[in-house]
């Protein structure tokens, strides 16, 4: 799937466009703690989070991450938004819970990171 349809698929918010969102993407995993992001994180994967850290977008960059989801109707500060932009960190933003988007993503193809 690539990042537009996903958008449509959860009806996200297209927060930060970011580099490769045309990109195939195959992989997701949840993480909602940093030790979990740096655990489980993937090059290339989409990452469902509730965290709107500045530390989760310098660290999704330096991981590679493709795309970051929030979940369950989390915005985070314009200051995040603006860090995300600089470093070319797509994100999107929906109301759905963790559940239902990993299992909406499992449906349409993507597997565990």
């Amino acid at each position: 799937m690539r990042l537009p349809e996903i958008s449509q698929l959860l009806d996200a918010e297209v927060l930060v466009d970011g580099e490769g969102t045309d990109q195939d993407l195959t992989a997701a995993f949840a993480a909602d703690t940093m030790s979990d992001l740096l655990a489980f994180g993937t090059a290339g994967a989409v990452l469902l989070t509730r965290m709107t850290s500045p530390q989760v977008i310098r660290t999704s960059e330096v991981m590679n991450i493709a795309a970051i989801i929030v979940i369950n109707g989390k915005i985070p500060a314009k200051e995040v938004i603006q860090l995300a932009r600089e470093l070319h960190v797509p994100i999107l933003a929906t109301r759905l819970p963790q559940f239902e988007v990993a299992g909406l993503l499992y449906a349409r193809g993507l597997r565990g990171a």
